[in-house]
């Protein structure tokens, strides 16, 4: 049986299906952003379509860079009636500028490793005449 086509799940077979560890599934628990399943008459938790659902989202949610305090506030819309697509699509523009932002700031990292690495005239010179270690003990320049 494919895993989608269960009913219930348990807790190593959910991480599996979502490319996590169970460690993961439990720290989701633990954060609220995972409802605790019910549990076997042995103490074993079992999982339904709504959870793997659910961890699917917040999987989701965080490689788009979301933070725990934002996943949760977006499956806050999901579970309380009256929200509205826009407060979701506000969040998202919010992501989106922080991620540019972020790229920015890549980029001029990688401006300034190649500037130092352009200024060493490489393997023949010694280690005190090297423009990248200097540059790095040089705690004016900014990248």
């Amino acid at each position: 049986m494919n895993i989608s086509e269960k009913t219930s799940y348990s807790v190593g077979d959910l991480a599996t299906a979502c490319g996590c560890k169970v460690e993961t599934v439990r720290y989701y628990e633990k954060t609220g952003l995972m409802p605790e399943p019910p549990r076997t008459e042995g103490g074993h938790r079992v999982y339904s379509l709504e959870h793997l659902k659910r961890l699917v989202f917040i999987r989701r949610s965080r490689e788009l860079g979301f933070t725990i305090m934002q996943v949760s506030e977006l499956l806050r819309f999901v579970d309380e009636p009256g929200h509205s697509c826009g407060e979701v699509k506000a969040m998202a523009m919010l992501q989106a500028r922080g991620v540019q932002k972020k790229i920015n700031h890549l980029k001029r990292l990688k401006k300034a490793l190649n500037d130092m690495a352009a200024r060493c005239k490489g393997r023949n010179y010694k280690i005190e005449d090297c423009p990248i270690i200097d540059a790095l003990f040089d705690d004016t320049c900014q990248p």
